[in-house]
Formats: C-alpha cells, structure tokens, sequence
C-alpha cells in the first residue's frame, strides 16, 4: 500500500508543485469534477442536437427560458446554503439534479410527436442549467476549501480531473448512443452523480487530518451553515468592486461564447443534414478539446498561473478568441468553426477557468456561495440572452456571419483589458494579507 502512495505521489508531483499533505485532498477534488463534468458531457452531445431539432430559430428564445430558470433558482440556492453547511450542499443539489434526469428519462420513454418537440426544448434548457449549477457547486466548495497561493498552484490539477471526465463523456455518447438510445445515457449521467457524491465526502474527510483541534474545526466548518438572506448576492455584488469586474469579465466570455455557438449551429445545420452525423461530430470536437484540456491542466497549468500571474493567463483566452473570429469571418466553413471552436474552448477551460477561480478564493464566504453563484449560473446565463437577441438582432438587420464575426472580435479587445485589471487587483489584495499576517493579523475578506 505504502508502494502505491509512493508511485501516486512521485507522478502527482510530476504533473503539479502540490505538496504531499496536499495529495489526498486534491485527487478527491479531481475525483469530483471528472464525475461531474463526465456527467454533463454524455449530456452534452445530446443536448446540441436537441437543440438543433427544437429549431435554431428559436435558439434565442431558449437562452432566454434558462436564465429566467436560473434566475429564480439564485434566492433558492441562497436560502439553502444560509441553512446548510458544505457537506449538505452538494449531495443535496446533486440528487435534485439527478431526480430531474430521471423524469427526462420518464419523458423521452412515454411522450411523442409535437410533445417531443417540447421535450427536447425542455431538455436542452435543463441541461444548459444543470451544467452551471453542478460545476458552480464544485468551484464554490474549491474556493471555500482552498487558498488563493494553493489555488494558484492545484487547480489546474484539479481542473484535469474534470477535462478527463469531460473526455469519457463524449466518448460514451457517440459509442453509446446508436445501440442504447438517447434514455439510457440520460440515465448514465444520473448516476455518475452519485460518484461525484461520493467523491465530496471522501474530500471533506480529507481535510479532517491532523490535529484534534484541526479536525474538529474542519468537522465544524463543513456543517456551519453560510448564513445571510435569500437575496444577499445582488447586495454582495453591487458592493464590491471586484465582483462587479468578474460579473463584466463573465458576461464578456458568454457574449462571444454565445456569437460562436450561434454560428456554429447555423454553419453546421447548413452544411450537415443528418442528425446522427451532427451528434457525432459535436461529440468528436468535445473529445478534442478535452483532450487538449486535460494535457494543459496537467502538465502546464499549475506552472503557468504563478508564473504569467492570474491576469495575464485570463487574458490569453480574449486573445484567442480575437484571432479566431477574425478568421472564421474570412472563412466561414465547418473546418474552421471546428478548429475555432477547439482552441477557444481548451482556452477557455485549461487556463482561464482555473485562473478565475483564484479570485474567488480570496472572497469571504458568503460570496464564495452566493455572490459567486449568481455569477456562474444566472449572469453566466443573462450574457447568454442578451448576446443571443444581439446575435438575432444584428441578423434581422441584414448584418451576415463575417460581420457578426467582427462585432464579437471587437468585444475581445475590452475583454483582455479587463483580464489584466483583475489580475492586477487579486495580486495587489494578496500583497496587502501576506503582509498583514506578517504584522499579526489578517485582514477581513470582503
């Protein structure tokens, strides 16, 4: 057994500059996010071509059905983490996820004709909003569990766990889904929540070591609830500067985010008619990406983000996104949207993802839980509509894909500039808590 830690240490040690205490915490983190995210992922591929079914003409009036569902899902999740504490939460949100899998599972199987229509539009606006609130849970839970300097350097690591499951996932669907049918991988997915589930607890326990004093404040800290009202992360955002810079940074990713899947699901349905062949292909360039994703955040992303500094990493992604626009506006073609694609969202989830995440650890804790969770889930999702009705706007008046092309590169240009102000802000406020623990004591988190 103790040859085995030591094989699993020397390779963990290899891939990130964790320390070995760090270990056990860190791969049930992993643990975690791969099963979410491996989750979602069977989901994903599904998800897509449900949306292409419902009619990409209504794709704007479906982002606007989930944010209003996220939306009204904010004070509820609120009202739950102020009564609960950590180790509630997520077995809590993730069995509602499941169960709710599960009366889709009921659905595909009992309804036809126009109620599957319905269905499918149904399904794809859950599963957009399933996506958000199990990875938001996640992240909330990293950011309350973990520093900002070990954040810096784990949560690449960690975030590898969720690009590999993010590659099973894909990889499932298009082996599965000819011979089992969409039902049985809807039903899959609910049940690598329960891994997920597992994998929380086994994480908890593993802050639970050391001292008697250690462990009976890290028992403590997992069942104190948050506290606060229902509606305390609109106030929590309104006050602070720096939340109101990650929300603008958010909504800046979802708006160019949302002008790429616009296109591609309009490029895509142009030039492939069959919808296996579609389904196929979104499964393939998720493969790639995660693919892509799981070599970065292992290898590369724990060293990166000390080294660039979080602004600079977050900063990347807008670059990227500047380029590929600009080429996809000259050549608007399934090879390139795919490439673009690809590159974009590796970007997005092996650097940038990580990198935001540091900022939040340095928030208190209500707006780890709250405040962050309006950001990832109802703001993410409000970027979405209102980058949609741009999107059909700007269509309506005639404006054709290059030209949309060159309004989401122009959104690229603020975008980095403000990567680089948050990074500058985080870096400035773990400056002024090194030094007060130097003095003797440590500044509240705002």
């Amino acid at each position: 057994m103790a040859e085995v830690e030591g094989r699993v240490w020397k390779m963990a040690r290899a891939i990130a500059p964790l320390r070995r205490e760090e270990l056990p915490g860190a791969l049930w983190s992993a643990g975690l996010i791969f099963c979410a995210l491996c989750s979602f992922y069977i989901l994903r591929p599904i998800r897509d071509e449900m949306g292409v079914a419902g009619g990409t003409d209504k794709l704007a009036w479906l982002f606007t059905a989930t944010f209003l569902v996220m939306l009204a899902a904010v004070p509820l999740y609120s009202w739950v983490v102020a009564r609960f504490g950590r180790r509630t939460i997520v077995p809590l949100v993730y069995r509602f996820c499941a169960l709710v899998l599960l009366g889709f599972v009921a659905a595909f199987a009992l309804l036809d004709g126009s109620a599957q229509v319905w269905t499918a539009r149904a399904f794809f606006v859950w599963a957009a909003v399933y996506n958000l609130l199990v990875v938001s849970v996640f992240w909330e839970l990293m950011a309350d569990l973990w520093r900002r300097e070990q954040g810096e350097r784990l949560f690449g690591l960690v975030a590898a766990g969720g690009s590999a499951g993010a590659l099973l996932g894909p990889l499932l669907t298009a082996a599965l889904v000819p011979k089992l049918g969409a039902s049985a991988l809807v039903l899959l997915a609910a049940l690598f929540l329960e891994g997920a589930i597992v994998c929380a607890r086994g994480l908890m326990r593993s802050f639970r070591t050391g001292s008697q004093e250690h462990v009976h404040e890290a028992m403590s800290m997992d069942a104190r609830p948050i506290g606060g009202g229902a509606l305390a992360a609109f106030a929590l955002i309104a006050r602070s500067p720096r939340l109101r810079g990650i929300s603008l940074w958010v909504v800046l990713l979802t708006t160019t985010a949302t002008f790429a899947y616009f296109e591609q699901a309009r490029i895509v349905k142009a030039a492939i008619t069959d919808p296996g062949e579609r389904t196929a292909l979104f499964a393939r360039a998720d493969f790639v990406v995660n693919a892509i994703s799981v070599a970065l955040q292992g290898l590369a992303v724990g060293r990166i983000i000390p080294r660039l500094g979080v602004g600079w990493t977050l900063a990347l992604l807008p670059i990227v996104s500047l380029v590929g626009f600009a080429v996809l506006a000259a050549s608007p073609v399934v090879a390139v949207l795919i490439g673009f694609q690809i590159v974009r969202r590796a970007a997005d989830f092996s650097l940038a993802k990580p990198a935001r995440e540091v900022l939040f650890t340095q928030a208190g804790r209500e707006a780890k839980y709250k405040a962050k969770h309006l950001i990832d889930t109802a703001l993410y999702r409000g970027g979405d509509v209102a980058a949609g009705w741009l999107y059909s706007g700007l269509g309506a008046l005639g404006v054709a894909g290059p030209g949309l092309c060159g309004v989401a590169a122009l959104l690229c240009l603020p975008w980095a500039v403000l990567s680089r102000m948050l990074g500058r802000a985080g870096a400035n406020e773990q400056g002024e808590e090194d030094r007060a623990k130097e003095a003797g004591h440590s500044p509240a988190n705002t």
